[in-house]
């Protein structure tokens, strides 16, 4: 049983609530990622910003990134995977709620991500066809 553990991509970067969408941007710049979790002072996830994001909430409608707050896109609760779940899991979690990425949690400590390019180096293709089709359909 493949686990997310065993695919993720260790060392995740968080952004933090208070930082300005500009330090998200670079940070994403240099890490070479298109996601960043947001973490709250407490370290624990608030949700996730997208390079997406950025453009169209932000940038989009003419505001600063340096005087938006990246707590201030975080909707909702982050959509999340234990470390321990299987595979079976991971696609359920990315094909219900439509997500490329999510963050692996160990308790309440983010520990990695696994990515739809994770997923597409280590399960069977069969397996990446239909989590690619149940991403691009509404």
């Amino acid at each position: 049983m493949t686990t997310a553990r065993e695919i993720m991509t260790g060392g995740a970067e968080c952004i933090g609530v208070e930082d300005s969408v500009l330090l998200a941007a670079q940070k994403l710049t240099e890490l070479g990622v298109g996601a960043l979790p947001i973490c709250g002072t407490d370290n624990k996830l608030k949700g996730m910003l997208t390079d997406r994001d950025i453009v169209v909430k932000v940038l989009g409608q003419g505001k600063d990134p340096a005087n938006v707050k990246a707590g201030d896109l975080a909707q909702g609760e982050a959509v999340t995977i234990g470390a321990d779940d299987d595979a079976a899991e991971i696609m359920r979690t990315m094909s219900v709620h439509k997500v490329r990425r999510l963050p692996v949690i160990d308790g309440h400590d983010l520990v990695g991500m696994v990515a739809q390019a994770d997923v597409a180096r280590h399960l069977p293709d069969l397996q990446v066809g239909d989590l690619l089709e149940a991403l691009s359909t509404d």
